[in-house]
């Protein structure tokens, strides 16, 4: 049930993403990453299968960003079994919307963006309303600053916080090679369970850059649609707990 269910959601997010023609451009890619992940709840490590489809564009009044994973690490302990999570974020361009020119200093335009986060098996729903800010960095294809609210309306209700966080990617050249770094860095911060005592869910950092070669562009000449590499995820506090991950995992994307 849980697969017909995150393969439904996955069919109705790649007909639901901009098509391609009304697109300034659009970037659809599958993800497979494998490692040692913990489950922070029995502090115990499992190797752990996730598939992504991440989908990213851009259009005349912004742009769209959205990734759900399936996640499965092979051991039935009511964590990661076949589950699903997922983020979607729409920016709308302030500058783009008014035709003004909103630059100042290394800021390169002020955006309004609605984020949406769910899980599965937790039952976890979050809206992320909040303001980015999109920099002009030398040598960054992009580079924003969100800073959102982290409004709950998950079963289990939690209190509300925020949310800081960096995305980027920075494309490098060595020699022939092509490289890249891409990813986040997020802090939402701590707030209490409305029920069960209101215990305490602590703030956390989260990490996750990724590290890729294109692999497609060395083998066979063909850039921009096969990579392989690592994530490295670094997780202070893992999901409210008191207990940290710091893991790299095998990664391979396929973009089209």
């Amino acid at each position: 049930m849980k697969v017909i269910k995150y393969t439904a959601i996955v069919a109705a997010l790649m007909c639901g993403a901009i098509p391609a023609e009304a697109a300034d451009w659009s970037v659809n890619e599958v993800h497979y990453q494998i490692g040692e992940l913990k489950n922070p709840f029995t502090d115990t490590r499992t190797t752990t299968h996730i598939l992504t489809f991440q989908h990213a564009s851009s259009w005349r009044y912004g742009n769209n960003f959205f990734f759900i994973d399936m996640i499965d690490d092979g051991k039935e302990d009511n964590y990661n079994d076949t589950d699903y999570y997922g983020e979607w974020y729409s920016n709308f361009s302030l500058g783009k919307i008014t035709g003004a020119d909103l630059s100042f200093g290394p800021i390169k335009d002020v955006g309004l963006i609605a984020g949406l986060n769910v899980a599965g098996d937790a039952n976890i729903r979050k809206y992320l309303p909040g303001v980015r800010f999109s920099w002009d960095v030398p040598g960054f294809a992009y580079l924003n600053t969100d800073i959102t609210a982290y409004i709950d309306d998950s079963d289990v209700a939690q209190g509300d916080s925020f949310m800081f966080d960096v995305n980027w990617a920075y494309p490098i050249d060595v020699g022939q090679q092509k490289f890249s770094i891409s990813g986040h860095v997020e802090y939402i911060g701590e707030r209490n369970y409305e029920q069960a005592g209101g215990a305490k869910i602590n703030g956390h950092v989260l990490a996750q850059p990724q590290f890729r070669w294109d692999l497609g562009h060395a083998l066979f000449d063909t850039q921009d649609q096969l990579y392989v590499g690592i994530e490295y995820q670094y997780w202070n506090n893992k999901q409210g707990t008191n207990k940290d991950e710091s893991v790299a995992q095998g990664l391979a994307v396929w973009r089209f």
